[in-house]
């Protein structure tokens, strides 16, 4: 389902560009998760990425992500649209492609129109696709929704933007779901890796922002519950899925520490201090 087809129903729904999505976060014109990780990692961090002192560095893992994320969400027709399978240009001496550090093969990718995804990363990304769909827990959730729509809200005087990887607004039982896909090497860490990577903060987050962009559509009047999963997907064999759905004990500390975060980011917004947070002498070693 495209936003197009569903944003008569929930207007809220916003399709905005990944690129201008990104571009208002870098600005500092509004606030994400990842904007309010930062800050909440370290304040002064977050300004310094705000003033573009820091750039927010690419990698082969993120481009992997993105192109997954198309992939198994959107489908293989929106997939097609934006990327290409390619092994880039041929080496004549070896008869093989050249390897993606090489100017050779910077110089083609440069002048593609399309992204590109190497042979090896589409058969990779196909099988975990393919886990995905066999998955009934991960389908039930999938079944209906839509991909990559973006809710804008202000909460704490910060305007606040969240692009949430799929939302279902007939989850069952008068219920809504966001649901976020994560891939990872070995879905036995999955859990323990959700919290040290503050997965719980980023899709509490998410349900922040919607239930105050519903909050205002609706008049105050309560809008429907909001239940926040996470789909894991391993990147190697077996490619093993796993589903999670956030307990109401961990979301409601997620939104305690997404609160206190936004409360202290207006704050230094208007002192104009970012603290890097080892402003005071510690005590090594105290029991």
């Amino acid at each position: 389902m495209k936003i197009s087809e569903i944003n008569g129903r929930f207007p809220y729904l916003l399709d905005i560009p990944e690129d201008e999505y990104h571009r208002a976060a870098r600005e500092g014109e509004y606030v994400g998760s990842h904007q309010l990780a930062d800050f909440r990692m370290c304040p002064l961090l977050y300004r310094k990425k705000v003033l573009g002192e820091i750039e927010r560095a690419d990698s082969p893992a993120l481009a992997f992500g993105r192109a997954l994320h198309k992939f198994v969400l959107e489908g293989q027709d929106a997939f097609n649209e934006e990327y290409v399978v390619n092994a880039g240009p041929v080496n004549p001496k070896t008869g093989e492609p050249f390897g993606r550090l090489t100017k050779a093969y910077r110089s083609w990718a440069a002048v593609q129109t399309a992204r590109i995804v190497s042979p090896e990363d589409y058969e990779t990304m196909r099988k975990m696709r393919d886990s995905v769909r066999a998955h009934e827990g991960a389908m039930d959730i999938l079944e209906c929704g839509v991909a990559e729509a973006v809710v804008r809200a202000k909460s704490c005087g910060i305007p606040l933007q969240a692009r949430m990887d799929w939302f279902n607004p007939y989850a069952g039982d008068g219920r809504q779901a966001i649901v976020d896909l994560k891939t990872c090497e070995n879905l036995d860490c999955f859990e323990s890796d959700a919290i040290r990577f503050g997965y719980p903060q980023q899709l509490e987050f998410y349900s922040h922002v919607l239930f105050c962009v519903q909050d205002a559509v609706l008049d105050g009047e309560p809008g429907p519950a909001t239940d926040l999963y996470l789909i894991g997907v391993e990147k190697r064999e077996p490619f093993r899925t796993g589903v999670w759905r956030l307990s109401d004990d961990l979301v409601s500390q997620a939104s305690c520490s997404n609160m206190r975060s936004l409360s202290r980011l207006e704050s230094c917004r208007r002192s104009g201090v970012w603290p890097t947070d080892y402003e005071d002498v510690r005590i090594l070693g105290a029991k």
